[in-house]
């Protein structure tokens, strides 16, 4: 790896360390001709993988796309950085777990919704009205009454497991 610095070709490693989910490793680099250190990340990229949209196109997989619209749904959010990038991570490693060449628009749509419905149920609302095309009041009423009634059951199966304990 180049030095940024002095664009030297040659760095050493000085350390290593795993991120805590596993998936990425931070690297401590020192340049052996000006001694200058600087950190780089290495993590799992998905490269040949195509999604298939609806009208039968196709396209690269893009992260940046996933990443854009995640920051709408999320957007004026509580959420951290670190949570950010995790959620993230979560969903690539969704779709690395398929072993596919291609996945459909609609079947990457369905893994975001469903990471994004147990990360904020908010950014989940707004991902699905635009994902599957809300075309009025009462299909987005629909959607959160079904939101609703999960949470009431699993606050309710959750009530349970502690009563058991």
């Amino acid at each position: 790896m180049r030095c940024p610095v002095c664009n030297h070709p040659d760095t050493r490693v000085v350390d290593s360390r795993m991120s805590a989910e596993g998936d990425s490793i931070r690297r401590r680099r020192e340049c052996d001709k000006c001694g200058f250190r600087f950190s780089t990340s290495e993590e799992i990229l998905l490269l040949d993988l195509v999604v298939v949209k609806r009208d039968g196109q196709r396209e690269a997989y893009s992260k940046e796309k996933l990443i854009g619209g995640l920051k709408k749904a999320l957007e004026k959010r509580p959420v951290t950085e670190a949570a950010f990038r995790s959620l993230v991570h979560g969903i690539e490693r969704a779709i690395q777990r398929l072993s596919a060449d291609e996945i459909t628009s609609v079947r990457l749509g369905e893994i975001v919704m469903q990471h994004l419905k147990d990360f904020d149920e908010v950014a989940y609302i707004r991902f699905a009205s635009v994902y599957r095309q809300f075309e009025d009041v009462e299909t987005f009423q629909r959607e959160l009454d079904a939101l609703m009634r999960l949470s009431v059951v699993e606050a309710a199966s959750s009530r349970k497991r502690k009563k058991r304990l």
